[in-house]
């Protein structure tokens, strides 16, 4: 599958953001071709607002955002802040139950060389999921990466704050193992908003 993250800052109007996701957006989104779910997360303190839309293949995605354009904009006033829209593949999602507005969210920017990508994507699900796996609260994890750039997003899904904050204190470990191939950058601690899985 294939991703577009729509990501506000500085939004002033969170709520006002999510309430216009579903009643506007979504249904939009969900008229267009290759549509596959909605993901929303905020950091109301940071003023963080982010929106991911999964797409079925990346002519899916691209061929969709002309229908977006208008929302968007409007998004912005609502909302308040500033957009940045970002790209990505879809390259892993384990779940081990349906998502649920209320979870926590903790989100890791990396990145690594592009040829690299297919090799650390396999020492990811073969070393380091497991172990995430295994969390106390764990609830699911994405992995989206740009293939052309290196640069990607991994965020892991779990029960409540308590549960996502002795993760984090675990990840540091992990990161440790992947020394060398992977650089990690912003952590953004969120909860989920808004799920629209069709």
């Amino acid at each position: 599958m294939y991703a577009r993250v729509v990501m506000f800052t500085g939004a002033s109007k969170i709520d006002e953001g999510v309430d216009y996701l579903r009643d506007v957006v979504t249904p939009i989104l969900r008229q267009q071709k290759g549509y596959r779910g909605t993901f929303g997360s905020a950091d109301r303190n940071q003023g963080t607002f982010g929106v991911l839309t999964l797409w079925e293949s990346e002519a899916d995605r691209d061929a969709s955002d002309s229908a977006l354009a208008k929302v968007r904009d409007e998004a912005v006033r609502i909302t308040g802040g500033t957009l940045n829209i970002e790209l990505y593949e879809a390259v892993l999602q384990d779940a081990v139950g349906p998502p649920s507005t209320g979870a926590a969210l903790l989100l890791r920017r990396v990145s690594m060389e592009p040829g690299r990508v297919t090799e650390n994507l396999e020492f990811f699900s073969r070393e380091i999921l497991p172990q995430i796996q295994q969390e106390p609260g764990y609830l699911a994890t994405r992995q989206m990466i740009n293939r052309q750039t290196g640069e990607g997003v991994v965020s892991t899904v779990w029960k409540d704050a308590a549960s996502r904050r002795a993760a984090a204190e675990s990840a540091v470990g992990r990161q440790q193992q992947s020394a060398g191939r992977v650089t990690f950058g912003e952590q953004s601690e969120r909860e989920v908003v808004f799920v629209d899985v069709p």
